[in-house]
């Protein structure tokens, strides 16, 4: 297979740790990968050595916590293969096709294996939005919400069920752990989450936990377990440290041995606990094999300077329970800042000027980020940036897939592909104009139970003013079942175009979506697929109430300290650096959270490269809950940074803050006789 001259040492850009991590052999191995030290390049490049060195790419299963993560492994391995193999530039490297989302390929198992395990073959996949309405309809149906009492939300209730099933643990102790408000409707939530699952089974429906869940249970069968073990060769887990225990048990069940086991992570960067992902998963992993896994740490930071890492270092070495490792780098610099301002409102003045300095010292906007605990945090900073005209992004917004439009067309695929997924029904059935909610339920509740759903969508007798429209409808419905992929995609905007234009002002601007919609639908191979993988991995705006597109060439970056893991920029601010915003006065009441909190920070600050800067405000408003309600509090600077550290920071105070030769406190005798006249008052 390979060209006669390959590349003597394809992976000679490695550093030693790296290398000992891609040459490591068979047995279960676990990469500590700090922040900036090559994770992906190392794994990408173990890849790449295990198929240089003869594993068939047919068996290698790449788990990643993004499509868009798995494609750049699997890209960045194609080109090390290149070289290590030899290959002519023109000449296609091997493909990974099982590369992907752990709900991706559970959705892939799944559909290859329904029959053998009950499932439709063509079930269908709900996203959040729709398992959350589904929730809400079984909600109704049971009668929890006509209680007299508060009964928790849909969007809560489901928050339960998906808590419960990712951390493996009993619907009591997350109630009481997670969702303490819900106390006391044990039972009837317990009673809630039984018919949602009677429901979803009786559709063909499957949520995003499903995937995962349906897998585990799949291989408590041990012939089937074995199989897929045996199937893939060599399983490679990414970003190991968000994985819950729904996962790390699948992982268990396919390599119970650890043999061809490899995961890559960062304990000091397990910052999605409110996910139920659990960090014990890497710190145990090690202690779960005969002998112990064989644990390579990589060091060497190449985005940091190496004040920044060391500020960064010392304030993660005081966790609790970690993997002991100093990051360093040859980068000079200097001391990270904590910037003491008065309030926020100073604050936002001085992130503004400092980010209009760097700009002018070369530093682009989009070089620059200011990150915050939580999006509220950053409302001061954003009036000021208008007030001045610099142009920013806020990561957040609506979701692709949330896009009412985006809804209409997947719902109309989603029904033709499954007749009985009735929340896609009662969408589709209400475009048709002159059919209303109890239309649409009538023929949704002769559907359900019937044997041939089809023959009583045919059969069905609209109200007198739909006729005509509900006849176009099935013509399409049957022009979209006959018809290959991804023509179909396009007979289903055919008939939505009109119901497009009927329904919103802005038809012209969705359509953009709709159409880019059909782009993406011509790269699949069939319906199933393309439902399957735009559900699970979306992409992240539409026009859907987007705003005005941005025009600037350049523009600064806000973030979320949670949305702005796996990226970097030239400068990063961090707002409000106080106790009761990081940690947040919302997850002090365990130390599993506090802990959490604090790897959030160092997850912040090891996204700087040449500048760091922590914002303290003295004083700041809080609007979270609390028995005194919206108040002002005189801040403190945060917990994690204590006073042993603060040579590892220069301390600044803005020039406009300090005391001034004329602010001076008079001594002697005061001036003005103040309390005489307010004596005399009276």
């Amino acid at each position: 297979m390979a060209h006669p001259d390959p590349e003597p040492d394809a992976f000679a850009r490695l550093n030693a740790e790296q290398r000992a991590a891609v040459d490591h052999g068979d047995g279960p191995l676990l990469v500590i990968a700090g922040a900036g030290t090559g994770k992906t390049a190392t794994l990408a490049a173990r890849v790449a050595r295990l198929v240089r060195d003869g594993a068939d790419p047919q068996r290698l299963l790449l788990l990643s916590f993004s499509r868009r993560a798995a494609q750049e492994l699997a890209q960045r391995a194609g080109r090390l293969l290149h070289r290590a193999l030899g290959f002519a530039p023109t000449q296609a490297a091997p493909v990974l096709p099982w590369a992907g989302t752990f709900h991706a390929v559970g959705a892939r198992l799944l559909r290859e294996q329904a029959e053998v395990i009950g499932l439709a073959p063509q079930f269908g996949i709900l996203d959040r939005a729709d398992a959350e309405d589904l929730m809400g309809l079984v909600r109704q149906e049971q009668g929890f919400a006509a209680l007299s009492r508060r009964f928790p939300l849909k969007g809560t209730c489901l928050a339960i069920a998906s808590r419960v099933v990712n951390s493996r643990c009993a619907l009591d102790e997350v109630v009481a752990e997670h969702f303490a408000w819900c106390r006391g409707w044990e039972d009837e939530l317990r009673r809630l989450l039984r018919a949602y699952v009677q429901e979803k089974q009786r559709q063909q429906l499957l949520d995003y936990d499903d995937l995962l869940l349906y897998w585990l249970h799949m291989m408590d069968e041990p012939a089937l377990a074995a199989a897929l073990g045996a199937r893939f060769a060599h399983v490679l887990v990414d970003e190991f440290q968000d994985t819950n225990r729904l996962q790390a048990a699948i992982l268990a069940r396919l390599k119970p041995d650890g043999r061809g086991l490899t995961v890559v992570g960062d304990d000091a960067q397990a910052i999605y606990g409110f996910r139920a992902a659990e960090v014990r998963n890497i710190l145990e992993f090690p202690a779960r094999f005969d002998p112990p896994a064989r644990i390579v740490a990589l060091t060497r930071n190449y985005r940091s300077t190496q004040p920044i890492l060391a500020a960064s270092n010392a304030v993660i070495a005081l966790a609790d329970q970690r993997f002991a490792k100093e990051l360093h780098s040859d980068r000079a610099g200097a001391l990270p800042r904590v910037v003491s301002v008065e309030d926020e409102p100073a604050q936002a003045r001085w992130v503004a000027d400092e980010v209009l300095r760097q700009r002018e010292g070369g530093v682009t906007l989009k070089r620059q980020a200011v990150l915050f605990r939580t999006g509220h945090h950053s409302a001061a900073l954003e009036l000021e940036l208008a007030r001045r005209d610099i142009p920013f992004v806020k990561y957040g917004g609506l979701k692709f897939l949330e896009a009412a439009h985006v809804k209409d067309l997947l719902s109309v695929l989603r029904w033709v592909q499954n007749p009985r997924h009735r929340l896609a029904g009662f969408r589709v059935a209400q475009l048709v104009p002159g059919i209303g909610p109890a239309s649409a339920r009538r023929l949704l509740d002769a559907m359900g139970p019937a044997d041939d759903p089809v023959a009583v969508l045919h059969a069905f007798r609209p109200p007198s003013a739909a006729a005509a429209d509900w006849a176009t409808w099935l013509a399409a419905h049957d022009a979209l079942q006959a018809a290959p992929w991804p023509e179909a995609a396009a007979i289903a905007l055919r008939w939505y175009r009109p119901q497009l234009e009927r329904l919103h002002e802005d038809a012209t601007i969705r359509l953009a979506d709709l159409e880019q919609l059909l782009r993406i639908a011509a790269g699949y191979g069939g319906r199933e697929r393309f439902l399957a993988e735009l559900t699970l991995d979306p992409p992240e705006a539409s026009s859907d109430e987007a705003g005005p597109p941005l025009l600037d060439e350049d523009y600064l970056i806000l973030s979320t300290m949670h949305s702005a893991k796996g990226q970097e920029w030239s400068a990063v601010y961090v707002l409000n650096a106080v106790d009761g915003c990081i940690p947040s006065d919302m997850a002090t009441g365990r130390a599993a959270d506090i802990e959490e909190e604090r790897r959030l920070l160092h997850v912040a600050m090891t996204r700087a490269q040449h500048q760091l800067a922590l914002l303290v405000p003295q004083r700041f408003y809080v609007t979270q809950q609390s028995r005194f309600g919206d108040r002002h509090l005189y801040a403190t600077l945060t917990r994690f940074i204590p006073a042993s550290l603060a040579p590892l920071f220069e301390r600044v105070v803005p020039e406009a803050q300090r005391p001034q030769e004329g602010d001076r406190a008079v001594t002697g005798a005061a001036r003005i006789d103040v309390l005489a006249a307010v004596r005399g008052a009276f």
